[in-house]
């Protein structure tokens, strides 16, 4: 896909990986679409991209929320002419053990926290994976969907709802790529290790230094190296299926 007058969608893109992503595949032409809960953030990505020379469009938007995710995407096609790209990025966490021991008393995972992770970081996937779909195939130009997973998909300590989505999301776009072919769109995942961004910025120094001690290339991965791996799985018509791992070599 020549990225050039391209439009794409990004979840989760007012800030951090999402806003990387806009800004970069602005670079290469491609229009976007920024869909996040915070207007303000939006705005501030809608300002980089067109400073990189392209066009954005705004949409608030609860990717759990079907009706709102049904109504951007028609939004998006009336406003922006059309959609070729959707990066599946917006996520949350709510990290905690599934049981634990202090002092001889027992906490656990609630399932208010499960439950808060699945609908935005799973359920959110499937609803704007499938919206975006259907669009695609209407327009009759092709496209590409990607859903960001992570490293934990292998299973993270203290991440059994964040791993459990993103194993989800990873696996989702393998079927999506088997099921969405014969309609000309193709389906990929990337997992990204651990990245610097507004999330690991906030880390005491010494957990971050023991983190990236871990890492085999001794640094953490930087947005836009995710940005790349995006830019590439929409431009190469030939990947489709896969899960690209972009985390410096670590294993957890």
């Amino acid at each position: 896909m020549n990225l050039q007058d391209k439009v794409v969608a990004i979840t989760g893109g007012g800030q951090g990986l999402g806003r990387s992503m806009a800004v970069y595949l602005a670079h290469k032409g491609a229009q976007i679409a920024i869909i996040d809960l915070s207007q303000e953030n939006m705005d501030e990505t809608k300002r980089q991209v067109e400073a990189a020379g392209s066009k954005a469009c705004t949409y608030l938007c609860n990717v759990a929320n079907e009706e709102q995710v049904e109504e951007t995407f028609d939004a998006i096609i009336g406003q922006m002419g059309g959609l070729h790209g959707l990066v599946n990025n917006a996520g949350i966490l709510r990290d905690g053990l599934l049981v634990k021991v202090k002092d001889g008393e027992i906490t656990k995972m609630t399932l208010a926290q499960w439950q808060a992770v699945i609908d935005v970081n799973l359920t959110g996937v499937f609803l704007c994976g499938r919206e975006a779909a259907i669009r695609m195939i209407k327009h009759g130009e092709g496209g590409c969907i990607i859903n960001i997973s992570s490293i934990s998909r292998s299973g993270n300590m203290g991440q059994t709802n964040y791993s459990a989505a993103k194993a989800g999301v990873a696996t989702m776009a393998v079927s999506w790529a088997k099921e969405l072919a014969r309609y000309g769109l193709r389906a990929n995942a990337i997992a990204p290790g651990f990245i610097a961004t507004e999330m690991t910025s906030s880390m005491k120094p010494e957990a971050l230094e023991k983190m990236t001690a871990g890492i085999p290339l001794k640094r953490m991965g930087q947005p836009e190296d995710i940005a790349n791996a995006v830019a590439f799985l929409l431009e190469n018509d030939y990947m489709s299926g896969r899960v690209v791992e972009v985390d410096g070599g670590l294993r957890l």
